[in-house]
């Protein structure tokens, strides 16, 4: 069993200080989140796309989610070694600079593999933007600290429903337009940081230098260890939509911006208003179950009806109000989960989370090209399943979660 007496202070997001009592620098990182997870949006509606225009099976183009979440899930055991010693500011200006520079190359890539390849240097600078937003958010946020989680998912679900949207009207002129969109976004963000986050000491995650380590000492809480698998499982079924459902939804990049502008919409909202209030009626750990057990019934349902398009098309914008609950529980329940640096056990549990990320996309091309189309669905809702399952066996490492909340 886990301490309950944590050396970081605890965090609920059903506390009550307003969302929108943060200070400039806090809304400029959430600025630049929105920015930055424009990225990982912008990409689906144009993947059929890049398949017919570089002659790629599926299983190749989605090795670019796969080549993403991979280098990114390895980044993240040394974000908190890096931010240290340089500082917030200095590393999300470097993730910055990184993704912009990788997703501009992208757009003048002539071949799949070049492509996954240059995904994965994006990668690289996702991890030190987003393991870092995340630790400056939750740091520079001032007595709306409870919030501040709230504010950093939100920011991923405003991006990541905006960017199907412009992906898919200059994926329509031109696949290689998304990677040229990210890029100048990056510039925009760029700028943001600079003129608004602090130059001092304030930028600072912790004065304690950070070693490569720690991270892995950090899963040796079973609590953290827990969540991090859970995470792992979730994240397997997040991509398999995320990266495969495009291919099965047979609409053009406009119809696929349209749908996932509504999956992100939903997330978004969720992420903010629902998910506290199923905090506050069920505890963190009950409806993180809930949520991912109606998960996996979707994409079952996905896998069962997959060749009749409303069915798929309403199951992928129903999944966003799950996953934007899932989202902010799974990541309030880790602040609160091991008594360690937040930076450390975002970091250990990001590396995790995005395994599951990395293994997803191209098992699911892989199985729809040897087996069925709907074959992805159903794996996919059978690991998500086993999360709920992991988490009913090893309650006994996570249920303190609920009762520091509680406090």
């Amino acid at each position: 069993m886990e301490t309950q007496h944590n050396r970081v202070p605890d965090i609920s997001i059903a506390e009550d200080p307003g969302i929108l009592k943060q200070p400039k620098a806090v809304w400029a990182v959430f600025f630049a989140c929105i920015i930055a997870f424009m990225g990982l949006g912008l990409v689906d509606p144009i993947l059929p796309a890049i398949a017919k225009q570089l002659d790629a099976d599926p299983s190749e183009v989605t090795l670019l989610f796969t080549s993403y979440n991979a280098v990114m899930a390895v980044a993240m055991l040394v974000t908190g070694f890096i931010t240290s010693r340089i500082g917030m500011k200095r590393t999300l200006l470097s993730g910055i600079v990184i993704i912009a520079l990788f997703s501009a190359l992208g757009g003048f890539s002539n071949g799949i593999w070049e492509l996954v390849f240059l995904r994965g240097g994006w990668g690289l600078g996702n991890a030190l933007f987003v393991a870092t937003a995340l630790t400056a958010i939750v740091t520079l946020s001032n007595s709306g600290n409870a919030k501040a989680i709230i504010l950093y998912e939100a920011a991923i679900g405003l991006g990541i429903s905006v960017g199907p949207l412009i992906g898919g009207s200059l994926g329509a002129i031109v696949w290689r337009g998304p990677f040229f969109g990210v890029a100048g976004l990056m510039v925009i963000a760029f700028i943001g940081l600079i003129v608004l986050m602090p130059k001092t000491n304030t930028g600072r995650v912790t004065t304690k230098r950070t070693s490569l380590a720690d991270p892995f000492r950090a899963l040796k809480h079973r609590s953290l260890l827990v969540l991090g698998l859970t995470a792992a499982l979730y994240n397997f079924g997040f991509f398999t939509l995320l990266a495969y459902s495009p291919f099965v939804l047979g609409l053009n990049e406009h119809g696929l911006g349209f749908v996932f502008l509504g999956w992100g919409g939903l997330l978004a909202v969720t992420s903010v208003y629902m998910a506290p209030k199923l905090q506050q009626w069920f505890g963190t750990v009950s409806s993180m179950c809930m949520m991912l057990f109606i998960f996996s019934l979707v994409l079952f349902a996905m896998g069962m009806w997959t060749s009749t398009q409303w069915v798929v098309i309403a199951a992928v914008i129903f999944a966003g109000a799950l996953l934007g609950n899932i989202n902010t529980l799974i990541t309030t329940a880790v602040m609160n989960a091991s008594p360690v640096e937040r930076s450390t056990a975002s970091a250990a549990y990001s590396f995790l989370r995005f395994l599951g990320g990395a293994i997803a996309p191209f098992m699911a091309g892989k199985l729809s090209e040897i087996y069925t189309p709907s074959l992805p669905f159903l794996v996919g809702g059978g690991v998500v399943f086993l999360s709920v399952v992991f988490i009913i066996f090893n309650n006994g490492h996570i249920q303190h979660v609920d009762k520091a909340e509680a406090h």
